[in-house]
């Protein structure tokens, strides 16, 4: 908040000192003293953010910027979720763009957006649809449409591509047959209340987490307004001891470390495919699954704004969007039909046919923010005893 006053006085200052320039009869705009050029450039960055407008250019045009930037920096977007590995081998190949990616939580990909302000290292993120609005809202990004804007629903973006979603998941548990004591594998949220599972949901911050909890609410007959029922069965967990703290990162999947993790389908997937030393399966709950999507964020203040704008151009054409529906992901263009040889490597639809899609994103975010808040205060309390 700091920072956006201190842009404001400073954009406020260069006004005035123009003013008084033009009222002196000063035939030049430019400004005369090396404090008045850094306010000007402080105040066009507040303004501009990257100084690119992505939207006005033509996708050859960001195209070939983008090869001139040469590179692209993710957080939160690691090879082993959703098939990103993929994507960026494809930016690689055929664009040229060097990649790394530091992996964290969708707030945490924010909050470096906002520490890092004009001193950005990051180009995007993948931030969990209920913090879509809050990135636009804290002012941290910037838009891009992408040539397939118009094949998108509204739901699935936001005002001028400050965020889209190119895919959504479904609530999905990820089991090692082999850690179980002898319990099968769950298939709803009854058997892991009735049963002795140990579960891992991963940090609370995250998308995961945060829609690990209300699917789980759906379960025991709440809904977005009311979450009670999901703090009821993750208090009693909590008590019985039995919420595994670690990360659902494939990591600790393959260190045998999780009995069941709550993950999402373009995960549990993956994961499960992956992991060849132990018998892994991934269930979609009956009782209770929710259909939530992640969104693609550019940062405001990019450092490669147009590596940044083709890699989500990638990310929803045919090729992106088949990656992402390989991984158990379900792609958002509707005009796009996932090839059967890729539909029969996921779930079939009628695993998911009841699970409840989050087309609501104001109602979203308040239940995440809600979850978030109440996980800290009534959960975790309980965990650190």
């Amino acid at each position: 908040m700091k920072k956006r006053k201190v842009f404001a006085v400073t954009a406020a200052a260069l006004a005035m000192s123009m003013t008084l320039a033009a009222c002196g009869g000063s035939s030049s705009s430019t400004p005369s003293t090396e404090a008045e050029s850094a306010a000007a450039e402080s105040a066009e960055g507040a303004a501009e953010g990257s100084g690119e407008d992505l939207n006005s250019k033509t996708l050859d045009e960001i195209t070939a910027a983008a090869k001139e930037e040469g590179e692209v920096q993710s957080v939160g977007m690691p090879d082993s979720w959703a098939n990103w590995d993929l994507l960026w081998a494809n930016m690689k190949d055929n664009y040229g763009l060097a990649h790394t990616d530091a992996d964290m939580s969708s707030s945490e990909e924010l909050q470096m957006f906002k520490t890092e302000g004009e001193n950005a290292t990051k180009d995007m993120g993948d931030v969990g649809q209920g913090f879509g609005n809050q990135a636009i809202e804290e002012d941290l990004v910037q838009g891009y449409k992408t040539s397939y804007w118009d094949k998108v629903p509204d739901w699935a973006k936001g005002e001028d591509g400050k965020w889209m979603i190119a895919y959504t998941g479904v609530t999905t548990f990820l089991s090692n047959n082999d850690q179980l004591n002898g319990e099968k594998a769950p298939t709803s949220w009854e058997d892991i209340k009735n049963g002795s599972y140990k579960v891992a949901l991963g940090d609370i911050g995250g998308g995961n987490a945060q829609a690990a909890v209300i699917a789980s609410a759906y379960a025991f007959g709440g809904d977005l307004n009311n979450l009670d029922p999901a703090f009821d069965f993750w208090t009693k967990l909590a008590e019985d001891g039995r919420i595994n703290t670690l990360d659902i990162v494939q990591q600790n999947f393959e260190t045998g470390e999780i009995q069941v993790g709550v993950v999402w389908s373009f995960t549990g997937i993956g994961y499960k495919d992956a992991i060849t030393n132990y018998n892994m399966e991934a269930t979609i709950p009956q009782d209770g699954a929710i259909m939530s999507g992640y969104a693609s964020v550019i940062n405001k203040y990019a450092p490669h704004p147009n590596a940044a704008a083709l890699t989500r151009e990638v990310m929803f054409s045919d090729e992106g969007q088949s990656y992402l529906a390989e991984a158990g992901g379900i792609p958002t263009r509707t005009d796009y039909t996932v090839p059967e040889d890729i539909q029969a490597k996921t779930f079939p639809a009628s695993d998911y046919a009841n699970a409840v899609p989050m087309t609501d994103n104001d109602a979203y975010a308040k239940a995440c923010e809600e979850v978030q808040t109440r996980w800290n205060e009534e959960i975790l309390p309980l965990l650190n005893k």
